[in-house]
């Protein structure tokens, strides 16, 4: 197709076209700017080395960045360890704490509750003590009224029979 189009063209229109780009592009109006092939390829080599030295040079720090990355991350975890144990220790300090203030409090509860006891023991032995008196009371009162009852009856009859 290109083949097609250069026949189409005169030398003259084909001059004008080069002499057209030439001052456009003026690497093309010397012959000397002109790269051969090897020139070319051994520039497009010395790049390919430059840009693997620089890819290696890259790598390099790379591994530098997550050497350091990892060093950072293990004294991340032993400070995090540190702080738990810290606080594992704060919590142990708080339970045995918490233990020994229950312990006081069971033994007041239980000084109350012996306290509280012997209250109501003296307690109820006084109640028995008031009550063994309500009822000698009462029984004397029994027996008196008995006798009293006795007393006025015996009297009524004898009043009865006196007056018969």
């Amino acid at each position: 197709m290109i083949k097609d189009m250069s026949s189409k063209f005169t030398d003259e229109e084909l001059e004008q076209i080069g002499s057209y780009l030439a001052e456009k592009y003026p690497v093309l109006k010397s012959a000397q700017d002109i790269y051969r092939y090897s020139d070319i390829k051994i520039d497009i080599y010395e790049r390919i080395v430059r840009v693997e030295e620089e890819l290696k040079h890259q790598r390099e720090l790379i591994h530098e960045v997550l050497k350091m990355m990892d060093k950072r991350f293990e004294e991340m975890q032993a400070n995090m360890d540190k702080r738990f144990e810290q606080v594992d220790r704060r919590f142990e300090d708080m339970r045995t704490d918490m233990n020994s203030r229950f312990e006081q409090v069971d033994k007041r509860f239980e000084e109350m509750r012996t306290d509280t006891n012997t209250r109501f023991q003296e307690m109820r032995t006084d109640m028995d003590k008031r009550f063994d008196q309500m009822d000698k009371r009462f029984n004397m009162m029994m027996w008196f009224m008995g006798i009293g009852f006795t007393l006025v009856t015996t009297i009524i009859s004898g009043v009865f029979v006196l007056l018969k």
